[in-house]
């Protein structure tokens, strides 16, 4: 009997944030004397001159706004949009967000993760000046997106630091910030849970920096000599910033299915079996992978408790999308799977410029059991 494959494919477009403005005024003042009042005049003008050229304050230093490790369990998926019209254009001078994207995502593995709770920080110190809870975790409908631009931000936090610079963390999970108004914050403090409240369609926090208003894109800093990679002085603690400096492409979530599994249950993380009946009628092996790019190669391969091979199938990816779901599989032969361990691995392969081949890869195992499962 010839083996039969499932693919399936699903992407989607990574939602913006609007940035909270600031309103500033300056006050002019004119001063006036005459020959008989000039040491005093010149006195206060140096006065004022020594003010005006005081240290200026350094900005933030940011460490992760999140609790978790990037490439284990969070994954670096959007950057700030550098490119003043319609195009996209991140610090590297590739396209790793969206058009008018202000700040920088960090994504977590699925709405199961999101529910058993992962703890939003403080990246710096700073006091806490703007809050909103009580928005639903829930994918914006096309009347949200049109209509409610200013709650794009859902549940989040602004956290106001020295010389006009804020931080604003968006997207919490509803009923989960745990700081006031006026509350000063150390750094790593918790300010809240992530979710995927305002203008999200996967769980995620969202940090904007901004300066005086002007967005600062935290892996560049103020301001850099050269362009296309990070800046000379970036906001980010060196830890931090080693974390998120790995690839943005990531096989970030893996799993088995009885049968070809559905896209929104993948991503309510119920597809994360680690038993399956013998009775299953088929054995399929699913992932999710972000930002893949069209001619990556993806190899399925699943074996079984004896090392047989099970499922070893190639497929060449034809578009760029940001998120994808993926799967391969093989249908029951007989009555019955054999019982015990089988792994799955899902290879994820690019031939990048310099000629090299960069790998991205995942594992899964499930164990299949003599037990009784209502597949229908």
């Amino acid at each position: 009997m010839a083996t039969r494959f499932f693919i399936a494919i699903n992407s989607y477009q990574l939602n913006a944030d609007a940035a909270r403005q600031n309103c500033y005024s300056i006050v002019m003042v004119h001063l006036a004397f005459s020959q008989r009042r000039l040491p005093a005049i010149i006195l206060i003008t140096g006065a004022l001159m020594m003010i005006g050229s005081g240290p200026r304050a350094q900005p933030p230093s940011l460490s992760l706004p999140i609790n978790c490790t990037p490439g284990t369990d969070c994954w670096l998926v959007n950057l700030v949009d550098h490119d003043p019209n319609t195009g996209v254009r991140d610090f590297r001078c590739t396209d790793h967000g969206y058009n008018g994207h202000k700040g920088t995502d960090i994504a977590i593995r699925d709405l199961s993760a999101m529910r058993a709770g992962v703890p939003v920080l403080a990246a710096a110190p700073g006091v806490v000046t703007a809050l909103r809870d009580g928005m639903m975790d829930r994918v914006p409908s096309a009347e949200f997106q049109r209509t409610k631009r200013n709650l794009f931000c859902g549940n989040g936090v602004v956290v106001r630091h020295a010389d006009g610079w804020e931080t604003q963390y968006c997207h919490l999970r509803q009923g989960s910030v745990v700081v006031k108004r006026g509350q000063r914050l150390d750094r790593g403090q918790q300010i809240g849970l992530v979710g995927h409240s305002g203008m999200a369609t996967f769980p995620h926090i969202h940090l904007s920096v901004r300066h005086r208003t002007r967005v600062i894109d935290p892996f560049v800093g103020d301001a850099r000599q050269t362009a296309c990679q990070a800046g000379e002085a970036p906001l980010w603690t060196v830890a931090a910033m080693q974390a998120l400096s790995r690839p943005l492409t990531a096989v970030y979530n893996i799993g088995f299915a009885p049968k070809s599994p559905q896209v929104r249950l993948i991503r309510e993380g119920l597809y994360h079996n680690l038993r399956l009946s013998r009775r299953a009628p088929a054995l399929v092996l699913w992932a999710e992978v972000f930002w893949v790019e069209a001619g990556d190669k993806v190899r399925f391969r699943v074996t079984g408790p004896n090392g047989a091979s099970i499922v070893d199938y190639s497929n060449i990816l034809s578009n760029r999308e940001a998120r994808r779901v993926i799967f391969a599989g093989r249908k029951k032969r007989g009555m019955f799977w054999p019982t015990g361990k089988y792994t799955g691995e899902i290879v994820v392969e690019r031939l990048v410029a310099s000629g090299q081949t960069q790998r991205f890869t995942a594992r899964s195992d499930v164990e299949i059991m003599d037990q009784r499962e209502n597949y229908n």
